[in-house]
């Protein structure tokens, strides 16, 4: 059975200490083409339909008695930066835990609904929560080097607990995920120094590269940048927008600008409930829904 760093997490949500083709069909060209219309290719590939990573279906939870997601159905496409916005307690954290089960950690959670990765339902019965977050790695709100590791025990961890001993491939590895992380230029002459050594927006992209070091296929990041000053700000969201072409990226952020420059598709969330999602230029220039408005402009939230 495979392990993932973020399943050593045990912390509750918001605690400061929490650890980390179908293809379409080219259209059949009419007798006459129009002037203005270029005329049909015959050698042309028509455009590909990319499968949702995630299709989210019905999807409530509870934490005891109080119920934090509201049946929220949502499809967040591959290969791309999804933002969930929306002021505090709204649900956010709680939904991006979800996607990779790691909810499940706190006690007296409870599920409704399907979560569908890639078609295949997270929550079936005799599914391996271990499994999900190491093929969707998380991010959280506060870095969290392993205080008693070095910069490459770091990296190096989630490999060492799925079993991988050979040295060429884990040097390969901490290099490659390093150098991913834009953090390879940086400490390559520090490995063996702590991890908590660095800076904090270091810090940060050491998490990052943990996450990568396993190979997940999303990541989900929740708040990376709320501790970090503009520089660092700055560097993570560089490497977002870097890593978009790899992996599916779901972020949370209290941050509108930062949704806006780093997301392709946008999400607000309100009181548990999905107010609007779309594509990121369209909610910020013209929302649709009244709410998703008042928020985008500080009239609340």
């Amino acid at each position: 059975m495979f392990l993932s760093v973020s399943s050593l997490a045990t912390a509750p949500p918001g605690s400061p200490n929490e650890m980390s083709n179908l293809t379409m069909s080219a259209p059949t060209p009419t007798s006459q083409t129009s002037a203005l219309t270029p005329a049909p290719n015959d050698n042309a590939v028509a455009p590909a339909v990319t499968a949702p990573a995630f299709d989210v279906r019905n999807l409530s939870i509870w934490y005891g008695e109080k119920q934090a997601i509201k049946n929220i159905s949502i499809e967040i496409p591959a290969k791309t930066v999804t933002a969930i916005i929306g002021p505090s307690g709204c649900g956010k954290s709680t939904f991006l835990r979800c996607l990779n089960r790691m909810h499940e950690l706190v006690p007296h959670t409870r599920v409704d609904g399907e979560i569908l990765f890639h078609g295949e339902n997270l929550y079936r019965p005799g599914s391996d929560p271990a499994m999900a977050r190491r093929r969707i790695g998380m991010v959280f709100q506060k870095s969290n080097p392993f205080p008693t590791m070095s910069i490459e025990e770091n990296v190096l961890v989630g490999l060492r607990l799925n079993g991988v001993r050979d040295r060429h491939i884990l040097n390969e590895r901490l290099e490659r995920s390093l150098r991913m992380a834009a953090l390879w230029d940086e400490v390559k002459n520090d490995l063996k120094k702590p991890g908590m050594s660095i800076s904090g927006g270091q810090q940060q992209r050491l998490c990052i590269a943990r996450a990568i070091a396993v190979e997940p296929e999303v990541l989900l990041m929740d708040e990376p940048c709320s501790a970090l000053d503009p520089i660092a700000t700055a560097r993570v969201e560089e490497l977002i927008r870097e890593l978009r072409t790899r992996y599916t990226i779901v972020i949370v952020t209290h941050n509108m600008q930062q949704a806006s420059r780093v997301s392709d598709k946008t999400a607000f969330f309100y009181v548990g409930e999905l107010i609007e999602f779309g594509d990121t230029a369209q909610i910020f220039s013209s929302p649709r829904e009244r709410k998703t408005e008042d928020y985008i402009t500080g009239r609340f939230g």
